[in-house]
Formats: C-alpha cells, structure tokens, sequence
C-alpha cells in the first residue's frame, strides 16, 4: 500500500471506553479531532475490558477504521495491575492508543509528527532472559486489605457504619482461587427525652471460589461460605456447593460476548438468633442452583442478562426464580438508551423470625421481612446533538 502525505486534516477519532480518562487523553493526544459519535470518526477506538488475575485491568482495544480508513483495522492488549497508580494507568492507555494510531497517521499525512524509538536486539534479549529467569516471589497470589467508615449524627441522633475486609486472590490459566473475609456493623444511638436506645447490626462472613479450567467450554468449581447475620436471623451458616459450567463460546473471548450455562447443588447449616416461621431453631439444607447468563459488548453497545433458579431439595416448594436484565444501546446517531430491570419470585425465606418485627426494626431496617417477590427497574435515554467536535477541554469550576 502506498500512503499519500497530501492529507493533512487531523484524523476525527471516537474513543468508546468506559473505564478510560477521557478528560487526560484529550489534553495530551494531538494530531486529532475528537468526535461524540462513532458514525462521525474515520477511527473507532473500541475499548473491552476484564478483570486480570493481578487485581488490575486486561483491555483489549480495537481501533476500526472508517470512510477512507476502512481498510485499516488492528487489535492491541495491554494490561494493568492492582498496584499502578490511575496516572500510570491513564499514561499506559495514552501511549496504546497513540501505538494503534500509528498506520493511521501515515495514511492521513501526518509522517512528520510520528517518533518511533526502537530498542536494540541486544538489550532486548537480555530483558527476554532476565524476565525467564525471575521468577515471581508472591506465585499469583495478590492480596488486599481494606476498611472503611462513616460516622454522622446530630443533637439526639448518631450513626456509626463501619466495613473491614481482607482478600486473597490467585489466578492462572487453569485456576482460579478467590478467598475473602468480610465484617460491617451499623449502630444507631437515639436519645429522646431523657432515654438512649442503641440498636446494632453486624455481621460476618468468610467466602472460598475454586474455578479450574477443563477445556476452552467447560469449567468446574466450588462455593464455600461461613456467615453470621443479625439482619438475616443468622447466628451462624456455613455452605459447600460444588459446580459446573459450560460457556457456548470460547472463554477466550468473554470480553467481548459469552453464554454460560452453570449448576450447582450442596449443603447448607443454619443455627438461628431466633425461631423460624418454620418452628427451627437449626436445620441442615439441601440446594441446587441452574442459572443462564450472557453477555455482549459489540460497537452498537453492550446487553447483559441472568435467569436463574433456586431451590431447596427437602422442600420443592422452597424455591425462587429470578430475572435480570442490562442494556445499553446505540440506537442511532446521538441517540443512546439503557434500562436495567430485575424481578425475583422468592418462596425460600427460611431464615425469617416467627416472633415478627417490631416498629422500630422496621424503619430501622433492622430485620428482613416476608415477601413473595421483589423488584427493580432504572431506564433512560440521552440524545445529543450539534457540534460534532469535542477536543477542547477546559476544566475552570468543574463543570
């Protein structure tokens, strides 16, 4: 191909990133106009991303060339990890983005404003043979630990919330071991005339995953979990739930669409804070659980969606259906819509307390009530329209 430098109008550009400082790439990536739409850019920027075994970020970026640029499309990776900073972050991304427009720039004219540094063989064997011989201290594991809380109040009333938890994580391409221990407590202090009354709610949970890889469809795993919860009328729970999974695509290409199909069923303990609507006080349960979820990030926008079904075998009337939906769509130039609904049938509400609750639980949300089904729905749209340049950018009183 023979490239022309004739052209000399900046290349118009979308970039289609959710995760990305926008702001940042505008101030420092020249040579280019940024567009608001991709039906108006000669290279569409389209940015998919996944959760890496570092506790970073995998993106995957394709640039899709458009117009007289059509017969130029390239794919770069890159990946971040949990202890890049968002400005090391922001900078990786700046300097992919500049690499994959490189092509493109050559065919609008733009020769002279393109640097290229290459290392030479030399150093780069040596770096090749010093990265074969390190080996990782940590083997994969990356761990985190974490706290937060808030604190507010008034005259006759204080609350105090308070999250600690600590986590361990191992990834590999054959497995995949989450560990996570986790506490909250919510207290609430009125005072009204004369009187205090105090009313706390913790818990405390501890959670194992286990995934192993068996081929590029199918995967099996375990659930395992130990739990107390005042809310859920839990002074103790503990659960093992082997499984199994299979994806109808490739798991190599879950950032951009899959279809998984998964089963489990195993064990559960109960030890009750108070008697059950059912007349327990403990209780051992059986339980299955099939689920059907999909998901697809493509350049028109991105649809997830689960259905899934739960049941206690000992009973099968104790069971719960549940539904969940999330679309985000381009419909047509400017114009975007998103809804996100769900909507659960729950007849398995074996933990709720036979003595009721009382008026201040209630609107303290102290105590889970009875319910047949819940629910939730967000939607919306947005249309924009005018100019279709954007890369002035101009941050004076953060508007």
């Amino acid at each position: 191909m023979t490239y022309s430098q004739e052209k000399s109008e900046d290349l118009r550009i979308f970039i289609d990133c959710d995760r990305c400082d926008n702001q940042y790439i505008r101030q420092n990536l020249g040579n280019v106009e940024f567009v608001r739409d991709q039906n108006l850019a000669e290279v569409h920027l389209f940015f998919t991303t996944q959760r890496n075994g570092s506790g970073g970020t995998e993106y995957v970026v394709d640039f899709i060339g458009r117009e007289s640029y059509a017969d130029i499309k390239d794919r770069l990776s890159f990946n971040t990890n949990a202890t890049m900073t968002w400005d090391e972050v922001r900078n990786l991304t700046l300097k992919y983005i500049k690499l994959g427009l490189v092509r493109y720039w050559i065919k609008a004219g733009k020769i002279d404003a393109i640097t290229i540094n290459v290392e030479n063989n030399s150093k780069e064997e040596e770096k090749i043979v010093e990265k074969t011989e390190d080996k990782d201290p940590w083997n994969y594991w990356v761990f985190r630990v974490g706290a937060n809380g808030n604190f507010n109040g008034q005259e006759t009333r204080r609350n105090s919330r308070i999250n600690a938890s600590m986590s361990a994580r191992r990834v590999t391409e054959k497995n995949k071991l989450f560990i996570r221990i986790g506490y909250n407590e919510n207290r609430t202090v009125i005072e009204f005339d004369g009187d205090e009354s105090i009313t706390s709610r913790n818990s405390k949970s501890l959670n194992i995953n286990d995934a192993i890889s068996i081929s590029d469809h199918w995967s099996v795993g375990a659930f395992a979990h130990m739990r107390t919860s005042i809310f859920s009328n839990l002074d103790f729970s503990w659960g093992f739930r082997p499984a199994i999974e299979y994806n109808f695509f490739d798991y190599a290409e879950s950032a951009k669409k899959q279809i998984t199909l998964s089963y489990n069923n195993g064990i559960r303990y109960n030890d009750y804070i108070e008697l059950t609507v059912f007349g327990k006080n403990e209780e051992y349960l059986w339980e299955h659980r099939l689920a059907l979820g999909a998901s697809i990030n493509q350049k028109w926008g991105s649809l997830s969606g689960q259905a899934s079904f739960d049941q206690f075998l000992q009973d099968l009337s104790l069971n719960s259906l549940n539904f969940r939906i999330n679309a985000n769509v381009r419909v047509f130039k400017g114009f975007n819509f998103n809804v996100g609904a769900r909507y659960s049938i729950t007849n398995n509400q074996v933990n709720l307390s036979a003595g009721g609750v009382t008026l201040e639980e209630l609107l303290l949300n102290q105590q889970q009530l009875p319910s047949s089904f819940n629910y939730g729905l967000n939607i919306g749209f947005n249309y924009t329209f005018g100019s279709i340049y954007n890369t002035i950018v101009n941050p004076r009183f953060g508007f």
